[in-house]
């Protein structure tokens, strides 16, 4: 079952109002809602203005501050507590480690609080994604919470990813899902006006705003992206202003102004290759902004999983002897006998004598002992290893016997 929710400009006055005439706090509440869409597109703002509008009993928790399983049923837990206890009263801290714990002290809190017995308690989990990197069953219970402890108890859960990547294999109580989209330009122009400097008129900032949509909705819908970009560039639209160059109303004049900064602006939408401050500073010096990188660099590559391990295998096997593998490498690789004789090539360091070449069943065979899981050799593993070759960090070459004869 899905909903689509247009916007909350539009239809959450509607919905309050609604709300007022029917709803019935002693009623039961849908079990779970699975709340999903783009980033910045108000799903967290609608959620928590409607419960605090209709002043709801709710819990909320971002998942990205408790990344661990006992940090989010705690959290949960004195965020209830102290929902229930009454002003000034100080509630002590409640530990709790697995979910058959919570399901317990959450049915006895519940009991405990008069005010939370005949209404729905509602708990919020935003940025829900990241339950799926906790433990097996944590999803499926919080599904079914309100069976589970027999208490008028709905879930919310916040995300930008679709249920279907939430779906676990073994099934699972499937949840109201709600999709909201993202906002159109039409939106994002009213949105962004609103922001408007009190020295300047609303007319000349919603000018500006039209211009900065025109350049970047074709690349970027986050609002949070775009209310940035709006504040970055707005004092160069307004230098021709400020300058007496141009009033307010020359709007041809002022395009030409920004037209370069914006589209210089295009080479960082999203990827804060420089700070606001050094933005500024480009802006001001009309620089290149390639020519001042930040903390992520243009130059820095961000390897897969597996191709990291990869490239350690091939040192190890490029600059250590064949026979050292059993030592190395090995768990129980037996009694090795000691000799202090060493031919003469070997008393050189093998970093100064360069990479060897070496096979490739012995880079895969290293690449399997020093990855802690067990790995599969698989499609995937081999073309990380042709992407290595690719990169140019392996080189990779035939060798073959020349008879002397020929």
């Amino acid at each position: 079952m899905s909903c689509i929710i247009h916007r909350p400009n539009t239809i959450f006055p509607g919905i309050l109002r609604k709300s007022r005439v029917e709803f019935k706090r002693h009623h039961f509440s849908f079990p779970s809602i699975f709340i999903y869409g783009h980033t910045a597109s108000g799903k967290t703002y609608v959620t928590q203005t409607l419960l605090r509008s209709l002043e709801l009993p709710h819990v909320f928790v971002n998942c990205v501050e408790c990344f661990t399983l006992r940090l989010l049923l705690e959290q949960i837990l004195n965020k209830l507590n102290h929902l229930s206890s009454s002003e000034g009263e100080c509630s002590a801290h409640i530990t709790c480690e697995t979910f058959n714990d919570f399901v317990r002290l959450f049915k006895q809190k519940i009991t405990e609080a008069e005010n939370l017995k005949d209404q729905t308690v509602y708990i919020v989990l935003d940025k829900a994604e990241y339950l799926r990197d906790m433990e097996a069953n944590l999803l499926p219970g919080f599904l079914r919470l309100q069976e589970l402890t027999d208490r008028n108890v709905t879930v919310i859960f916040l995300s930008e990813i679709v249920w279907e990547k939430f779906r676990p294999n073994t099934g699972c109580f499937e949840p109201f899902v709600l999709y909201f989209p993202d906002y159109s330009i039409g939106n994002l122009q009213k949105i962004l006006s609103h922001d408007h400097p009190p020295e300047y008129s609303a007319d000349f900032y919603a000018a500006y705003i039209n211009i900065l949509l025109g350049v970047f909705y074709t690349v970027c819908r986050d609002l949070k992206e775009l209310r940035h970009l709006a504040v970055l560039n707005f004092p160069k639209y307004c230098e021709p202003v400020v300058k007496g160059e141009a009033g307010e109303r020359d709007t041809r004049k002022l395009w030409r102004n920004i037209e370069p900064h914006l589209k210089k602006a295009m080479q960082t939408v999203y990827l804060r290759e420089i700070s606001s401050s050094q933005w500024e500073k480009l802006q001001k010096d009309d620089t290149d902004p390639g020519q001042l990188k930040g903390l992520s660099a243009y130059t820095h590559v961000e390897l897969p999983y597996y191709s990291k391990f990869i490239l350690i295998a091939a040192y190890l096997a490029s600059y250590n002897p064949t026979r050292t593998d059993k030592r190395f490498f090995l768990k129980h690789h037996g009694k090795i006998k000691k000799t202090n004789f060493l031919k003469k090539h070997e008393k050189t360091s093998n970093h100064l004598l360069g990479p060897k070449p070496f096979p490739l069943d012995r880079l895969l065979a290293i690449l399997y002992s020093i990855v802690d899981s067990r790995v599969a050799p698989t499609a995937n593993i081999f073309s990380q290893v042709s992407l290595m070759i690719g990169l140019e960090y392996v080189v990779y070459r035939f060798l073959f016997d020349l008879d002397s004869d020929s």
